[in-house]
Parts: C-alpha cells; structure tokens; sequence
C-alpha cells in the first residue's frame, strides 16, 4: 500500500504565501489605472513596508505636441499584504523633457 499522505503543490504553497512581486505590481498598475484614468508607463520604487507594499509610478497626465511637453506625473501608491491598493497620492508633476525632480 501506498503513502496516501498529500503534499500541496506549487500553486497551492504560493497562495499561502501570497501575491509574487510580479501579481502585485500588475495589481497595483490595474488599480491605479481603473481609479484615475491614467496607466502607469514606469514603477521606479517599489518596496515592502510594514504594513504591505509602496510604490512609485510614473504617469502621461496631459500629452502634448511634441511629446517632449507633455506633463507627466509621479504618484505613490500603497498596497495592502495581499495587494489591494490602500491608497494613492500624486507626489510630483513634471514635463517629460525636463525629466521628474530629484529629492
């Protein structure tokens, strides 16, 4: 007779531990959008916190001719353990051109 003791598989191990970077940020990039309107072209921080995660996405908010004008925006969002967005602030505007402001 065999060892009918079960072993849960990846799948199964994964969703114990939770979201992978990669689900969370494509979370965290859908949930921004829905709620501005606006697609994050870049994510150039994101960081585990005590609370869950942060980030920080770049976005198109106004296009203009030549692309080079068009105002783009910096916007942090946090996100929850399991990757539900918590929250969302615009930190920065800047012209595509003029690259975003260094702090």
């Amino acid at each position: 007779m065999g060892d009918n003791t079960q072993t849960p598989d990846d799948s199964d191990h994964r969703a114990a531990a939770g979201p992978t970077m990669p689900e969370l940020l494509r979370a965290a990039r859908e949930q921004l959008a829905e709620l501005t309107g606006l697609r994050p072209e870049t994510v150039s921080r994101f960081e585990r916190t005590e609370d869950g995660w942060v980030l920080e996405a770049e976005v198109l908010e106004l296009a203009r001719v030549p692309e080079t004008m068009s105002l783009m925006a910096l916007y942090e969002v946090t996100l929850d353990s399991e990757g539900v967005l918590t929250g969302y602030r615009r930190v920065s505007r800047y012209e595509r051109a003029r690259g975003r402001p260094q702090t």
